[in-house]
């Protein structure tokens, strides 16, 4: 798209937002952090440059934020810390360190993750994908068993090639690919060395990125705590966020990923001797 034409949808966008009501004037503030530009271009984007589709898909964003108090979840801390731990334990989400330019790197241990405490993982990525759009940079994907490498075939045609280009499939734990764009000491734990224990999660490692006692998981939970202590807020409970309704693109994806780990499946009963009934 020419650059005339991205700032003509940049305004359009921008006069579409100035008629909206005020909390969600407020709200979007916090989302752009100084930054409105960069922010409306991120969401138009995520919508091929289509104004209407980044509004609604903003709007709603917007919407989700003030019904599940988004703004404040900072200062409403998961306590006792115990129950906090269990829920870092089921869904492994961690910052390693940051890349060469400064960029954070965020592990996700997908085949590690239980969820049985937490949202599953799709529900986690409607989140992102909708309210957080093209926030990251790149994909990294490592230690990928052979189910995914077959499932990849089937779904990279049916992501925009955007998307497509983020993906980065690498050999094994991707140590030598991942040292071009980062420094060790930022590599995620289970990408420093090969072998069968390398993904493993210790809960109370703290150089695992997973692990409650890893630097970053400390200092945020401790920000929350302050930040509640300051508000006279805390108390113990779970913490509840509304999974906004999925695109229907990423659902059709989501189906077709469903249909090929089902189709693996079944192949490999039958060339087990196990009957496909």
């Amino acid at each position: 798209m020419a650059d005339s034409a991205c700032d003509d949808a940049v305004e359009q966008l921008a006069a579409l937002l100035d008629q909206v009501e005020a909390p969600l004037k407020k709200t979007f503030e916090n989302v752009h952090q100084g930054y409105p530009t960069e922010t409306l271009v991120r969401f138009l984007k995520a919508r091929e440059w289509h104004v209407n589709k980044a509004q609604k898909m903003l709007v709603d964003s917007l919407n989700w934020r003030i019904q599940n108090e988004i703004d404040s979840i900072l200062e409403k801390p998961i306590i006792p810390v115990d129950l906090y731990r269990s829920i870092r334990d089921t869904q492994l989400v961690g910052l390693s360190g940051y890349s060469k330019e400064g960029i954070p790197v965020f592990a996700v241990g997908v085949g590690l993750s239980t969820y049985d405490k937490a949202s599953i993982v799709t529900a986690i990525s409607t989140v992102d994908d909708l309210n957080y759009p093209e926030k990251t940079e790149m994909y990294y994907i490592v230690n990928a068993p052979y189910i995914f490498s077959a499932c990849w075939k089937v779904v990279k045609p049916l992501l925009q090639e955007r998307t497509r280009k983020k993906v980065h499939v690498l050999r094994g734990c991707g140590k030598d690919e991942l040292l071009k764009i980062m420094d060790y000491s930022s590599l995620p734990h289970f990408c420093r060395w090969e072998g069968s224990g390398a993904s493993k999660h210790s809960s109370n490692d703290p150089d695992d990125c997973f692990s409650l006692d890893h630097p970053f998981h400390k200092e945020l939970y401790n920000f929350i705590q302050e930040q509640a202590l300051n508000l006279e807020l805390i108390k113990q409970g779970s913490l509840h966020v509304k999974i906004p309704e999925q695109d229907p693109e990423d659902a059709k994806i989501v189906e077709v990923i469903e249909a090929e780990f089902h189709k693996l499946g079944v192949e490999k009963k039958s060339a087990n001797g196990v009957d496909k009934d």
